[in-house]
């Protein structure tokens, strides 16, 4: 077997079904080994390395599984790097495959030569440069089980292309781990600990439950669900926890942070106790973190102890894995006598309720998601979004019942996220409604994708919510900055939305429509149609659903809409602009 033939094998020995690879130069030999491994596994063919990547994570975040991507060395691998990043942030299972210039040339400044193991060491949960053949089954076996294990997280094997090429007979395909510290999981949470989160809930009168990421990554959803049925305790989330719980519990006081629920942040702002799970108080949380919660007991459950006392400190640190901690705590806790703060946190959702208006003859953003929420909930649909207001927007008015259905790019926050990740959803799970809700800042960065979901008849649709800006930056503009538009307009430089005080009034909508998204989409095959008028939305977004293969819905939305609510960034609750 040659060095490709390991990796290859090791790939579908793992479990891999589905890879998104892009060739070059020094990784030809993988690709070479990837047509002798026969139907395996499936090999798409991204546009660019870097929505290969997102694709990759789309699959992750959609199974639990490890989301595979692989390119040349060079510049296709340095357009990894940010996909990279952003599931390190997010603690994605990744592994990304990057071929190498042959070994006696690293370090010569050869052609299409990058460090890539130096260039993401600080990105990457853990990185290889694979020097011998004789390495690469245990490298690679290492690599699946660190991507998995624990906090999850991106993986880099780099592979020069001698050791591509080099063979060998005689190789154990399944070796040992070599990882002297690496602990894959954290020690089972003391029952003395589980019985002192039981006695500070007990004695707490005004408790809430902040559940992130964590909850989704670590499976326990269900354990949650039954833990706030059993106490009754209200619940925030965070964007990375949204379908934790369902919206339509009685106790979900849906997510918080700089564009979440007033009443979600009230909540958390007026609690005695904060039971925070597989969170990291993350600014955009936590807004000025000294004043978070600030007269609240803390409990912090997170598998990763860095994470523990480093943003905010907790009365009671707890390192353990929070499906574990919530099934000994559902053996244990009841209802919890907290009438009268149960009946406040419903009054704060009824005075605060997510709102727009109503009465706006032409579509709205808010009211675009809603009627598309409406129309899919009884639907199998996956919703990824790229960045920016349509991602708040999505978050606050689409309702996401269950777990591993929203995907964001949440802590790097990449533009250009949403296409490419529904087209890893769409690869995973093909018989699924796959939506991209998008914005034509965000969508136009990895436009190139509509190839892909044409070519790999991937039937992703494209939800485009066009107001020809980069709509968050302008909204921070018209807050913060006299609404001096400083390169915010997508259209041509001639127009007067391209510089200087705007003028606008709040449903302005841009003089110009650049360009024209249903002719390109037409033009990489794909269905497409626009919409304007509020009366056609509804029959618009039915056939976008209905037709067979990918689809754009090119949505004329005004410019001048503000998400809200929103906290002022390294502000506090008490700061918050509600309209």
């Amino acid at each position: 077997m040659t060095g490709a033939d390991i990796l290859v094998k090791s790939l579908v020995d793992h479990g891999v079904d589905v890879l998104f690879a892009y060739p070059g130069g020094a990784s030809m030999p993988l690709h070479q080994a990837l047509t002798r491994f026969g139907d395996s596994i499936r090999t798409i063919l991204p546009r660019h390395e870097q929505g290969g990547a997102f694709a990759a994570q789309g699959y992750a975040r959609a199974t639990g599984r490890v989301g595979v991507v692989m390119a040349t060395s060079g510049p296709g691998a340095t357009n990894l790097v940010t996909a990279i990043a952003d599931a390190k942030l997010d603690s994605i299972p990744m592994l990304c495959i990057t071929a190498q210039v042959p070994t006696k040339a690293i370090g010569s400044d050869a052609f299409q030569e990058t460090p890539m193991a130096e260039i993401c060491r600080g990105i990457t949960k853990h990185h290889y440069l694979v020097t011998h053949i004789r390495d690469l089954p245990r490298v690679m076996k290492e690599a699946f089980h660190i991507a998995s294990s624990g906090r999850p997280g991106p993986v880099l094997i780099d592979m020069p292309k001698d050791v591509q090429l080099s063979d060998t007979t005689n190789v154990d395909l399944d070796p040992p781990m070599q990882l002297p510290g690496y602990e894959s999981a954290p020690p089972a949470v003391p029952s003395e600990t589980i019985r002192q989160i039981g006695a500070a809930i007990k004695l707490a009168r005004r408790p809430v439950i902040y559940a992130g990421g964590g909850i989704i990554l670590g499976n326990a959803s269900e354990e949650l669900r039954e833990f706030i049925s059993k106490t009754g305790i209200p619940t925030v989330t965070t964007i990375m926890g949204i379908g934790a719980v369902s919206p339509d519990d009685d106790n979900s006081m849906d997510w918080l942070g700089m564009h979440g629920a007033a009443y979600a942040n009230y909540a958390v702002r007026d609690c005695d106790l904060l039971i925070a799970l597989g969170v990291r108080f993350d600014d955009r949380v936590t807004g000025k973190v000294e004043a978070f919660a600030k007269d609240a007991k803390i409990i912090h459950v997170d598998i990763d102890g860095s994470e523990l006392n480093k943003n905010k400190e907790a009365h009671i640190p707890v390192r353990g894995d929070v499906k574990q901690v919530l099934t000994e705590l559902n053996k244990m806790v009841s209802r919890t006598d907290i009438d009268p703060w149960r009946e406040h946190c419903r009054e704060l959702k009824k005075k605060y309720p997510f709102q727009y208006d109503q009465d706006f003859d032409g579509i709205l953003q808010q009211h675009a998601i809603k009627t598309l929420s409406d129309i899919t909930a009884d639907m199998d649909a996956q919703i990824t979004v790229g960045v920016g207001q349509h991602q708040m927007w999505a978050a606050q008015f689409y309702k996401f019942r269950r777990p591993r259905t929203w995907h964001s790019s949440s802590g790097l926050g990449t533009m250009g996220f949403g296409l490419p990740a529904a087209m890893g959803v769409q690869a995973a799970l093909p018989n699924s409604l796959v939506i991209d809700i998008d914005g034509d800042g965000s969508f136009q960065m990895n436009i190139q994708e509509l190839a892909t979901c044409f070519c790999e008849e991937l039937p992703v649709k494209v939800f485009l919510l066009n107001n020809q800006h980069l709509g968050m930056v302008v909204q921070w503009e018209d807050r913060f900055m006299d609404r001096n538009r400083a390169h915010t307009y997508l259209g041509p430089i001639r127009h007067s939305e391209a510089a200087g005080a705007s003028q606008a009034e709040r449903f302005a909508y841009a003089s110009e429509r650049y360009p024209d998204f249903v002719q390109i989409a037409k033009g990489y095959g794909c269905g497409a149609a626009t919409v304007k008028k509020k009366g056609d939305l509804e029959g618009a977004i039915r056939e976008m659903i209905e037709h067979p293969g990918p689809y754009l819905l090119d949505v004329e939305v005004p410019y001048q809409e503000h998400v809200l609510p929103m906290i002022p960034g390294g502000m506090t609750v008490d700061d918050m602009i509600l309209k």
